[in-house]
């Protein structure tokens, strides 16, 4: 598909965006962590056209700077979409989180509601869930004194033992076998490029845990939202799974729940088709 190459200034540093042309308002895709832009290569050639989509790379991640030092947090992440949203003139947007991006996103949202014409939540995050259960590799580099052994153990062997982690968690996380043997390598690519995705992946890994505790607090945010929301999950998935989409679903007051059979944590790779159409279903709402 065709689309326009941008770099979006955050101080000193380039957030890299493209833009595919069509009718508004703007649906913004976004990724968690080991993931980029690729995460979305099969779902948007079935958004645009007709709508005008954008998706782009948090700092740390694909094409986006890599800053040694930077703190990679999902407050700063906020700050990352913010730019996004600023610099490409992006009016009113419907913003879609997966995964780690649920955090920044929703956060977002709840903050802007009036430039907000929707909200899409893809096997996502937030905050204390019941259910939440961490990829077994997420949990290794999150927890507490665990990390301090296996960040270097990982990168033992020339990170040998890091790149083997990466495709048996990561594989687990598609159900469609043709996607999984494509877009790996283009997740994985990140983390041998110069410089490396790997400190953004420990010290988001590190963020993780203080983020969901904090976001608990936001919970009466989430029940005054009063914006489209629509909760798109892969029944499949074991670890942001069923559960954490109905306690989605109680937390907003005006979403709609969908689960997708068979689909797993990769819901916009397992199920392109059935999430665009759903997606492009929601309804809207006007600004103000």
């Amino acid at each position: 598909m065709n689309y326009e190459e941008n770099f979006v200034q955050l101080n000193q540093h380039r957030i890299y965006a493209r833009e595919y042309s069509g009718e508004e308002p703007t649906i913004i895709l976004m990724h968690g962590f080991p993931d980029n832009v690729h995460l979305y290569d099969r779902l948007v050639s079935h958004l645009s056209p007709p709508r005008r989509i954008v998706t782009f790379d948090f700092l740390g991640w694909g094409a986006s700077d890599k800053p040694a030092g930077y703190p990679y947090t999902a407050a700063n992440q906020v700050l990352e979409l913010d730019a996004v949203v600023q610099q490409l003139h992006l009016e009113r947007v419907v913003l879609a989180v997966h995964d780690a991006s649920g955090p920044p996103g929703i956060d977002w949202a709840v903050a802007h509601a009036e430039r907000v014409a929707g909200l899409v939540l893809l096997n996502t995050y937030y905050c204390e869930m019941r259910t939440l259960r961490a990829p077994e590799a997420i949990w290794l580099f999150s927890t507490a004194l665990v990390r301090n052994i296996a960040r270097p153990v990982s990168q033992m062997f020339g990170n040998l033992i890091f790149h083997r982690m990466f495709l048996w968690q990561v594989g687990r996380f598609f159900r469609d076998a043709e996607a999984r043997e494509e877009f790996i390598p283009l997740l994985y690519q990140q983390f041998d490029a110069k410089p490396s995705a790997r400190p953004a992946f420990f010290r988001l890994n590190e963020d993780l845990l203080p983020t969901i505790r904090s976001r608990s607090k936001m919970i009466p945010a989430l029940k005054a939202f009063q914006r489209p929301v629509r909760i798109i999950f892969g029944d499949a998935d074991p670890y942001l799974n069923k559960g954490v989409a109905q306690s989605f679903h109680q937390l907003f007051p005006t979403s709609e729940l969908f689960l997708l059979p068979g689909a797993r944590h990769y819901v916009q790779m397992d199920e392109p088709g059935e999430v665009s159409r759903l997606i492009l279903s929601m309804p809207l709402a006007y600004s103000g």
